[in-house]
């Protein structure tokens, strides 16, 4: 009786919705996590203060022995957006290119993309309280414009199976629909292992520049048989 007790205690005090939007499942042990988290805490207290400081002045991140020391040991969710951006290189394509990301979706129309991408985004994270229908904002209309982006962008990947969560879980961390942008041109163009987004054949050298595109942009982004794409 007294361990029931302490669970529904615990289960009263830890919110249902983690931080990110996903719904704890039935199953959660709400008391293990209480009692992991009480302890862990002092740690991501002290993790957050030195990051606190090395970010204070607003500037860009710069990359450094430091910089790469506290990563390894994790980014708080309040910095994370930020970090991500600067050592990806995001944040500098974005400040080169002011206007793009608009520019592309205003892009012309590909019914195939676009259809592709709507099946997806609509069974994207269902058990995500902003990804859901009715939520206010609801995420899924944020998610299709960077995919389609993405896809009129890199017109040799286009859009594959998979991107729809790597891209969701950019605009949960951002809360910034160019900034996901950004940082899934980075991950599927430069950081990412070829052929990652699928296991089909990779096909190479059809990499095909949106108008306006970057010089060099599909370079290396592997291209597999599930992706969906210009002819």
């Amino acid at each position: 009786m007294e361990t029931a007790g302490r669970a529904q205690a615990a289960r009263d005090r830890v919110p249902r919705v983690d931080p990110y939007g996903f719904e704890r499942p039935e199953d959660f042990d709400y008391a293990a996590y209480e009692e992991f988290f009480s302890a862990y805490l002092v740690i991501l207290t002290r993790r957050a203060i030195k990051w606190s400081k090395l970010l204070k002045g607003g500037g860009g991140v710069q990359k450094s022995v430091t910089v790469k020391r506290y990563i390894r040991k994790g980014v708080p969710l309040e910095h994370r957006a930020r970090v991500w951006m600067g050592v990806s290189g995001a944040q500098a394509q974005m400040d080169r290119n002011p206007g793009y990301y608009r520019r592309l979706l205003r892009g012309e129309r590909d019914g195939s993309l676009e259809e592709a991408i709507r099946t997806d985004v609509n069974r994207t994270f269902p058990d995500n309280v902003s990804f859901r229908k009715g939520a206010e904002p609801c995420l899924q209309g944020t998610l299709y414009n960077v995919l389609l982006a993405y896809g009129h962008h890199d017109r040799g990947v286009g859009y594959c199976q998979g991107m729809n969560f790597i891209a969701g879980y950019l605009i949960l961390i951002t809360k910034n629909e160019e900034e996901a942008f950004w940082l899934l041109d980075a991950l599927v163009g430069r950081i990412l292992p070829e052929n990652i987004l699928g296991a089909g054949e990779p096909v190479h050298g059809q990499h095909l520049k949106a108008e306006g595109a970057l010089p060099g942009q599909a370079a290396g982004a592997g291209v597999t048989a599930v992706r969906v794409a210009p002819p």
